[in-house]
């Protein structure tokens, strides 16, 4: 296999990673703590912006890693990565459908690609 294709593949990985491991050690963290209530729909509308807000900015720091890894074209790893994660979100608000807030998951799938831009924004600029 190409050496810049594995180089590629690592870069959309580790941010990825990046993203998936601190949003779940904070929600456990937040939940643990008892900030956090399950089920989700008990949490004041304020704290979902919140864990909204904390989940966008891993995304944007997970696309930022993305593309200071990509071996080229930084802005389209990052978006490849967004791109999974804007796919994943779909899949997790289908899945998760009977769960209320529905605005919840549907942002999660709005933000998905504009983290994943801002942060390959970020490194390109």
């Amino acid at each position: 296999m190409n050496k810049n294709i594995l180089k590629s593949i690592w870069a959309i990985l580790a941010g990825f990673l990046f993203v998936v491991v601190l949003s779940v050690a904070t929600d456990m963290l937040l939940e643990k703590t008892g900030l956090m209530k399950m089920p989700f729909d008990y949490n004041a509308g304020w704290f979902i912006v919140l864990v909204i807000g904390y989940r966008s900015l891993y995304g944007i720091t997970g696309s930022y890693i993305t593309a200071s890894l990509a071996p080229s074209r930084p802005m389209r790893h990052a978006m490849i990565g967004g791109f999974i994660g804007f796919v994943l979100s779909i899949i997790g608000a289908i899945i998760m459908w009977d769960k209320p807030p529905h605005w919840y998951a549907i942002s999660l799938i709005v933000l998905a690609l504009l983290s994943a831009w801002l942060g390959g924004k970020l490194k390109t600029k």
